[in-house]
């Protein structure tokens, strides 16, 4: 099942370097997905979809910055981080790795505890409820940490399933997620649901949110999916 654990591919090819990183990742309660390679890479992107990416510019084979371009130019992943991560320290190879798509770039050495706040402050923008914050959306208030769900001055009581739902819409609106999507977000890879189960839960959170006579905020996109306004 899925939970709002946030999730951080680390692609480094040095095995000391990728377990001190996930070590330090995990302590911090992040799970961690680990590749040696480009290729890995891309196929762990794929089939996990995580939250963020710390990728090593010095790759066997297909290079980071080669890696980068693929992931930015891929739409499913263009909005998620990338934190390149390079003994390369010149001005003119971070700018290169900004241009290529990368959200941020760190310089070898660096500190642990540096790059685990650059971990969390692209989080927060890109994964809000992951780390705690509050949602808000017109009169809707989502606290992720609390659990708790407020609409005006009433509270609202969601399952978890529709919580996870909710907060899928808030950290996107505007966003149309088709119903494959919801399943892999609110759901998860590891168990089957029937796609039909994405409108059945849908239907109990509308039901939920209009249960005080609020707008219907959450659109029907016909033959894509749904979205929040």
């Amino acid at each position: 099942m899925a939970d709002l654990q946030p999730s951080v591919l680390v692609v480094e090819d040095e095995p000391a370097q990728r377990e001190v990183l996930a070590y330090n990742l995990e302590s911090e309660g992040f799970r961690v997905i680990k590749a040696a390679d480009g290729s890995e890479a891309l196929l762990l992107i794929e089939e996990e979809q995580p939250d963020l990416i710390l990728l090593d510019w010095m790759l066997p084979g297909t290079s980071g910055i080669e890696i980068c371009r693929q992931i930015k130019s891929r739409p499913a992943f263009r909005m998620t981080p990338v934190i390149m991560l390079s003994a390369r320290s010149e001005e003119v190879d971070k700018v290169r790795g900004l241009e290529t798509g990368a959200d941020d770039y760190i310089s070898k050495p660096y500190s642990i505890i540096e790059l685990l706040a650059r971990v969390k402050a692209h989080l927060r923008r890109s994964r809000p409820a992951t780390m705690g914050e509050r949602l808000v959306y017109h009169d809707i208030l989502l606290d992720s940490e609390t659990h708790k769900v407020f609409r005006g001055e009433k509270e609202l009581k969601l399952g978890p399933t529709e919580f996870r739902l909710l907060t899928t819409f808030m950290e996107k609106p505007g966003r149309v997620w088709s119903r494959d999507q919801l399943l892999d977000r609110v759901w998860g890879r590891d168990i089957y649901v029937d796609t039909r189960t994405v409108d059945v839960h849908v239907g109990r959170l509308r039901k939920v949110l209009g249960s005080h006579g609020g707008e219907d905020l959450i659109r029907t996109v016909r033959g894509a999916g749904y979205a929040l306004g």
